[in-house]
């Protein structure tokens, strides 16, 4: 062994133990790795393989008598060594003795030495991390759970026998290891079933923790009076062979248990077990760290336990280094996280001062490492010429120092960042949320923006979001929302006098007047009250900040930064408000556009689909509306054989009003029109009392009504104040249909004449609308009935269908894109 202690020589047998030089506490040995030739090991009969297990006589119950041995040795005294030796059934005593140690490099080289160095230092980060969360939360139980179960991974790897120290102070170790490695898989379970909260298993069996600390205790107690029962010699020795490997197994079946419960406790609460989302946040920032930093060497250890696995050096000390890393991930939870809200005791500069040093002297630590690295390995190729080294030395410090400049600045702005408020920028806050705000699409997305932009600046314990619900209500947007506080009355005093302040307020202390209609949000011991408002200065939304974490007021700087921040809020709030409208607006636009569409769809039907076939008479009509619905309606009625109805009238309005008007018309003649066989004066008569009943009293209709005889080519007619219909006679003369009676539904006393009119082959009768011969032009002048009568003339012959497509495409023509009534027309040609 290579050893080295403070004070006295420096002694070696000179061999190499297995696994890191560690006491195996199952088989209570140490097992001898390789022997250095021509050593006193060697010479003494030490074997490779020999597993050592007593020490001048003494067993080793623990590997206390091999400490005491190398502690207090010197060259040239002798040591009895019992070993247990492959394929020999009894153990075996070897004679050696002690020689000098000279100092030098390890056999084993730099990277393993340096190896076993950092896995010596295994206890410091455990005992730094548990005493500092124990020395800032001393009143938190949680704290004092935490450090037992630090103080319980520092007893496991046992104290070196390089380490000389008094008989008492290594009697107090060594129980100290006892006690502490015996508690830690209990207290591993106790701390998890009720940190953060109590786990779901906890609050289901609430005494599986008791049974843990019993446990515990009692395992402490007898490893304390008879040696660890956990390993096969003790165990054997106390209850016999049978019997003690069954104790022996028990107790480990037991500290795995509580280990895995521990890990189901934790993952319980990451996962789904708290309906507090804090609670599992915290708890998953802590799983990671222990499945990454505890679960491989639980594993490893576990297969040691119960399997003939014997890991390599290089396993066992990487799985050692990252368990020892474990400390410094949960300060890491503490501190960036807050899995334990720490108040700051110590004033901010002094804080500031530590970190800032620490983080200098963590850099200059590295540095000296890797330079004296780097200058060992190159010593080696430069032996003749140390002068080449130094020099490559120095061109390596100069790279690293230029390299990790940025990692340097970088490191001190984040700290900055942490410690001093006023160095975080509030143009960079209200930067980012000016940006940040123009993507967000819900009041939901705002209110989350918020809290991690002032989380992240002014770290309050608790926040909550309040915006304007539209009826005098404010609603809790996110946050820690207390019961019954989901919603605030903006009638409320305090609020009201909020608004009228339009700035930051601070809550009265507790006793002070104030602030007593708010009682609702004591539970989040509230510090500042910021009114969001919006332009008219009207409360739209309200943001709660408990205390900070450091205790610390809100300063006059971090309330204009509120304010500000307060200030963005409501203009996006507002803007909000105006996209909801015009989605509002928009919905009910599409609404009605479907609505007028399925209205287009309805009065479509109401125009004639049938045309009843006659002899003697060709006719067609069509319909175009200037909007979608429209008030102008014709119809062809069939009154039996040989007999046809002809229908044109014009609603007076336009749009969905004028074409329900159409469709109360449409209905009244329809459900009447078998009166015109007889006497159409008596149909027309009741079809306006109908309409004048039916319709309010403005509304009326010009209408045409014309009923037509096969056999003798005669037309019945009443012309009730419409335009005078075109008769073209095959000689080319034009009479005009001119009114028999007024327009329908403005009086209750009215009669009409019924004229008649004999139609000959070639005759073309052409009824439309006031929509087609008032259709203006782009200089204000309307196509007229001269023109209609022109293009009438021109093509006499044409059939009815082609002739009306004429004269529509003239209309269409003549006024340009744009129409400004409905265009009605039915056109007959006798035959």
């Amino acid at each position: 062994m290579y050893l080295e202690r403070t004070p006295g020589p420096l002694v070696e047998l000179g061999f190499n133990n297995s696994h890191n030089e560690q006491f195996d506490k199952r088989s209570h040995s140490i097992k001898v790795g390789d022997v250095v030739p021509d050593s006193p090991a060697e010479r003494g009969g030490l074997r490779a393989g020999d597993q050592i297990i007593g020490v001048n006589g003494q067993p080793l119950i623990t590997s206390a008598p091999y400490d005491d041995a190398y502690a207090r040795g010197k060259p040239g005294d002798s040591v009895v060594l019992t070993v247990l030796r492959a394929h020999q059934a009894n153990p075996v005593e070897l004679h050696c003795n002690f020689r000098f140690c000279p100092k030098g490099a390890p056999p084993e080289g730099l990277a393993k030495s340096s190896a076993v160095q950092v896995m010596r230092s295994f206890p410091v980060l455990f005992l730094l991390v548990g005493l500092t969360v124990l020395f800032l939360r001393l009143n938190d139980p949680n704290a004092w759970l935490l450090a037992s179960l630090f103080c319980g991974f520092v007893a496991v790897p046992g104290f070196s026998h390089e380490v000389v120290m008094s008989p008492a102070l290594r009697s107090f170790a060594v129980a100290y290891q006892g006690i502490f490695s015996s508690m830690l898989c209990p207290l591993f379970y106790i701390f998890f079933a009720v940190f953060p909260a109590r786990s779901p298993l906890d609050r289901r069996f609430g005494w599986l923790k008791w049974v843990a600390l019993l446990f515990g205790l009692g395992m402490a107690a007898e490893g304390a009076v008879i040696g660890d029962l956990g390993a096969p010699g003790v165990a054997a020795g106390v209850f016999g062979d049978h019997a003690g490997e069954s104790v022996r197994l028990s107790l480990m079946y037991g500290n795995y248990l509580f280990l895995t419960l521990g890990l189901i406790s934790l993952g319980g609460n990451a996962l789904a077990g708290s309906s507090d989302p804090v609670v599992r946040r915290k708890s998953r920032v802590i799983l990671w760290g222990t499945v990454v930093g505890v679960l491989p060497i639980i594993v490893e250890r576990a297969a040691m336990a119960f399997t003939e696995y014997r890991p390599s050096f290089w396993v066992n000390a990487i799985l050692i280094i990252i368990c020892a890393l474990y400390p410094l991930s949960f300060g890491y939870a503490v501190v960036k996280h807050r899995v334990m809200e720490i108040p700051v005791l110590l004033r901010r500069s002094a804080r500031y001062f530590l970190v800032q040093r620490g983080f200098t002297v963590l850099l200059f630590v590295v540095a000296f490492s890797a330079i004296a690295f780097f200058s060992h390995t190159l010593s080696r190729f430069f032996q003749p010429n140390p002068r080449a080294g130094m020099m490559f030395s120095a061109m390596f410090g100069i790279a690293l120092v230029w390299a990790s400049a940025p990692l340097v600045k970088r490191g001190t702005q984040r700290i900055d960042r942490a410690f001093f408020r006023s160095a975080y920028d509030a143009r960079v806050i209200l930067q980012d949320l000016a940006e940040k705000a123009r993507t967000v699409t819900s009041r939901g997305e705002l209110a989350e923006l918020l809290r991690q932009h002032l989380e992240k600046a002014l770290h309050p314990k608790h926040f909550v979001c309040y915006f304007a619900a539209g009826d005098s209500k404010l609603i809790a947007e996110c946050g820690t929302i207390p019961p019954r506080a989901e919603a605030l009355s903006t009638g409320q005093m305090t609020l009201a006098l909020l608004t009228l302040r339009g700035k930051s307020w601070d809550v009265p202390l507790p006793g002070e007047a104030g602030m007593e209609d708010l009682g609702v949000l004591a539970p989040l011991a509230p510090e500042c009250l910021v009114p969001i408002l919006d332009h008219a200065g009207q409360l739209s939304g309200l943001l709660v900040l408990g205390q900070r974490l450091s205790e610390e007021p809100y300063s006059s700087e971090d309330k204009r930064l509120l304010d500000s921040v307060a200030s963005q809020a409501g203009i996006a709030i507002e803007n909000f408000g105006l996209a909801e409208k015009m989605a509002e607006r928009m919905e009910v636009d599409r609404r009605v556009a479907r609505d007028m569409e399925i209205a287009r769809e309805v009065q479509s039907r109401l125009f004639p689909q049938f045309l009843p076939p006659l002899q003697t008479l060709q006719y067609t009509g069509a319909c175009i509306q200037a909007r979608v619905v429209g008030g102008d309606y014709y119809d062809f009625l069939d009154l039996g054989t040989g007999r046809l109805g002809i229908v044109l009238a014009d609603i007076s309005g336009k749009g969905i009003a004028a074409a329900l008007l159409m469709a109360n018309l449409q209905a009244n003649l329809r459900s009447r029109y078998m009166v015109a066989l007889e006497d159409p004066h008596l149909l027309l008569q009741s079809v306006n009392r109908l309409f004048f009943d039916n319709t309010p009293e403005d509304s009326y209709a010009t209408l045409f009504y014309a009923d037509y005889d096969d056999a003798n080519h005669c037309l019945r007619y009443a012309n009730c104040g419409h335009n005078p219909p075109l008769l073209l006679r095959a000689n080319g003369a034009i009479e005009r249909l001119g009114a028999t009676a007024t327009v329908l539904g403005l009086f209750t006393n009215w009669s009409c004449e019924v004229k008649k009119v004999s139609l000959g082959p070639g005759d073309v009768l052409v009824i439309y609308t006031d929509g087609v011969t008032e259709a203006p032009s782009q200089a204000g002048e309307e196509f007229g009935e001269s023109r209609l009568q022109k293009i009438v003339r021109a093509q006499p012959q044409l059939p009815v269908k082609e002739m009306l497509a004429v004269i529509l495409d003239e209309v269409e023509q003549f006024s340009g894109a744009s129409q400004a009534d409905d265009l009605t027309l039915v056109i007959a040609r006798a035959q």
